[in-house]
């Protein structure tokens, strides 16, 4: 199963018209589109618009779009290069702006470089234990994602003792979902919530920006999102993560800017 498929996506007519239904099983808690899936649509649109893979892709979240809503996406190539195409692709509700993705997409070949971070040594995804969350998240896109704690305190054990920033998550879409740029624009936006590991309070993030950038892509079961957080001040967190395959091959990175409240009625 493609990213595409597993959120719905659906042509208009031509491959720069999209739209989008914000079924259940891609929304947060708080009853709107997660925003790690309005970026993979956003994505999934450009892709197909330009041809061409996603060298990196941002979002940045105006509006939200409630359980059942319907999206229209309008992709603008704005520049095609001889490798790199940059665009946009607009994600609206009616006449409201909801989102804004903008990407490079293309391909190169250059004989030189390399990797130059290590994946943590962390068990493997069976060998994790599910990561469970309050039963008001059924329905969500938590429902739909499979996630094991890799590297970190289950939400159990958040008892507001301060702890490390660094986390992992083990990620999989039940059935499989293949890896692509969408795929780990899902999976990297889990990094919201891991403002909860170094405080040791349960925490939630709402997402103002989501980017994730490609580094190469293989089959995988599994994905590992290895969070390494670097503030929370004010209300607002930064964190970057690292997406590994199950053979230890980097896939990509994700960042992103939350915004933080407590978990009520816990």
């Amino acid at each position: 199963m493609d990213a595409k498929t597993f959120m719905g996506m659906e042509q208009l007519g031509d491959p720069l018209h999209w739209r989008l239904e914000v079924g259940e099983h891609l929304i947060t808690p708080g009853n709107f589109l997660f925003g790690g899936c309005g970026l993979g649509a956003g994505l999934v649109a450009l892709e197909e618009a330009s041809g061409r893979p996603t060298i990196w892709g941002s979002a940045q979240y105006l509006s939200h779009a409630p359980t059942h809503a319907t999206l229209t996406f309008e992709v603008d190539l704005a520049a095609v290069g001889g490798r790199v195409t940059q665009g946009r692709a607009v994600g609206r509700m009616g006449e409201v702006e909801v989102l804004t993705v903008n990407a490079s997409l293309g391909s190169s070949s250059l004989d030189a470089g390399g990797v130059w971070v290590e994946m943590p040594e962390v068990p493997g995804p069976l060998d994790c234990p599910v990561r469970r969350l309050p039963t008001e998240v059924q329905r969500t896109i938590f429902s739909s994602v499979e996630t094991r704690v890799a590297l970190g305190r289950t939400f159990e054990q958040l008892d507001g003792t301060p702890g490390s920033s660094d986390s992992a998550l083990w990620c999989r879409v039940p059935g499989h979902l293949e890896p692509s740029a969408a795929t780990l624009a899902i999976f990297g936006d889990f990094l919201s919530g891991a403002a909860s590991q170094p405080t040791g309070m349960r925490l939630m993030g709402r997402s103002l920006d989501n980017t994730v950038r490609v580094v190469q892509l293989e089959p995988t079961e599994w994905v590992l999102l290895d969070i390494r957080m670097h503030a929370l001040v004010n209300g607002y967190a930064q964190g970057i993560a690292y997406l590994w395959s199950e053979r230890g091959t980097l896939l990509g990175t994700a960042s992103q800017t939350v915004a933080i409240r407590k978990w009520t009625n816990h």
